[in-house]
């Protein structure tokens, strides 16, 4: 088995920096039934690893969708690269990625 990184088809998300979003990501395209979600969010300006201070809630994975812990407290003017790995049948692990750019 190989390790796959893909960028979600929809890219780059715009989020406030007062809001709280919780995104789901659908597999079918790449993979099916994901297992194991886990997720890393990066600033990309410095490559730091920000997740304990931007995500609360829990991750699942419920048939081809794999719906996040909820994103909140970023920085405006600066993006954000979300990290999704999972496990799925034919891939072990699945990466996939979309980027966050934070407004005011």
């Amino acid at each position: 088995m190989t390790e796959s990184i893909r960028e979600v088809a929809e890219g780059v998300k715009v989020q406030g920096a007062n809001e709280r979003i919780t995104y789901a990501i659908t597999t079918t395209n790449c993979a099916s039934d994901p297992s194991s979600p886990s997720m890393i969010v990066e600033r990309m300006s410095d490559g730091t690893d920000v997740t304990d201070d931007v995500v609360t809630g829990d991750i699942s994975a419920n048939g081809d969708v794999i719906t996040l812990k909820a994103i909140s407290g970023l920085t405006a003017g600066e993006r954000y690269k979300v990290k999704v790995q999972f496990t799925a049948t034919g891939f072990a692990p699945a990466e996939c990625f979309f980027y966050i750019d934070c407004e005011a």
